[in-house]
């Protein structure tokens, strides 16, 4: 592994003897960043970090360009997980939540009840795609494995964890039949390999390092592990992107909104907390199609 003090990476590997490929995520950086946003309870900052992991094992895995975003929504104490993750893994996400109906030790069901998840990829170029499943599982990893089996995708599994400090995944995938033809040798490759992945405990994925994680796994196979790939937090709002969201209301109701705040709109980033503001010199530049960027002295 690269000397460097990444602490937020991908990093691929695959299996010799088997038609097996695997990733493994580690957020350390990005994930304080997104949790320094808003005072999370522990569950939902677990929550988070699981699905931020989840995010990033996922743009390694799908190889495409553009945005990946996951959507968790349910009718109980968290209505809203969101995790977007672009192709140049640039990570940011957010959740909505009512404190005082979490307990500590509140599970996935009990935050999330009734709840669906949605995996949408938006390419740079070409149609975008969208994926639903219940939120029926126990935890997350079994409920984005549930998806990749109800979808009949490529036969995935993952194994999901984050304790507010640093969120971690594994991710196994099968390949294409190349090194074994026989469906039978598939069949056992695969159940070889996850049910050593299943020993996996919480601690040792949390607290190794991925070379000694998969020598525990698995030791009796070959396997070769590929470099790292970063990932950082990146909010993607703008004061532009803000603009626009005033001019999509159109001149009237913008100017009049900026009569009701006194004099000024305050657009805030849900994700990094940024405020962005504009008064009525600003607004009559922006439907004047000169910007955001105005010479207005209360311009922020």
């Amino acid at each position: 592994m690269s000397d460097l003090p990444d602490t937020d990476f991908t990093q691929r590997f695959i299996f010799d003897d088997h038609d097996i490929r695997g990733e493994l995520v580690g957020l350390e950086q990005s994930y304080a960043e997104v949790l320094a946003k808003h005072p999370y309870p522990q569950p939902v900052a677990q929550l988070l970090g699981e699905l931020m992991a989840a995010a990033a094992l996922l743009v390694g895995a799908l190889k495409f360009d553009g945005l990946l975003i996951l959507q968790a929504r349910s009718e109980g104490p968290v209505p809203l997980l969101m995790i977007e993750c672009s192709s140049e893994r640039e990570i940011r996400g957010l959740a909505r939540y009512n404190a005082e109906q979490i307990a500590a030790d509140a599970t996935l069901a009990d935050l999330m009840p009734n709840g669906e998840l949605a995996l949408t990829i938006d390419p740079a170029r070409g149609q975008r795609y969208q994926g639903i499943v219940d939120l029926d599982g126990e935890t997350l990893s079994e409920c984005f494995t549930h998806y990749f089996v109800t979808s009949q995708q490529v036969t995935t599994k993952f194994w999901l964890s984050a304790d507010g400090r640093r969120a971690r995944g594994l991710l196994l995938q099968q390949l294409p039949a190349d090194r074994q033809k026989d469906d039978d040798d598939r069949a056992a490759s695969w159940q070889h390999v996850t049910a050593l992945g299943n020993t996996l405990q919480v601690e040792e994925l949390l607290g190794l390092d991925n070379e000694t994680i998969l020598h525990r796994l698995y030791h009796d196979d070959a396997v070769r592990l590929f470099d790292i790939q970063p990932l950082h937090f990146r909010c993607s709002c703008s004061r532009e992107r803000s603009g626009n969201a005033l001019v999509s209301l159109g001149q009237a109701d913008a100017e009049q909104l900026v009569q009701e705040r006194g004099g000024q709109i305050e657009i805030d980033c849900q994700f990094c907390n940024q405020a962005y503001l504009f008064d009525a010199a600003d607004v009559v530049q922006l439907f004047a199609g000169g910007g955001a960027d105005s010479p207005s002295d209360t311009r922020h």
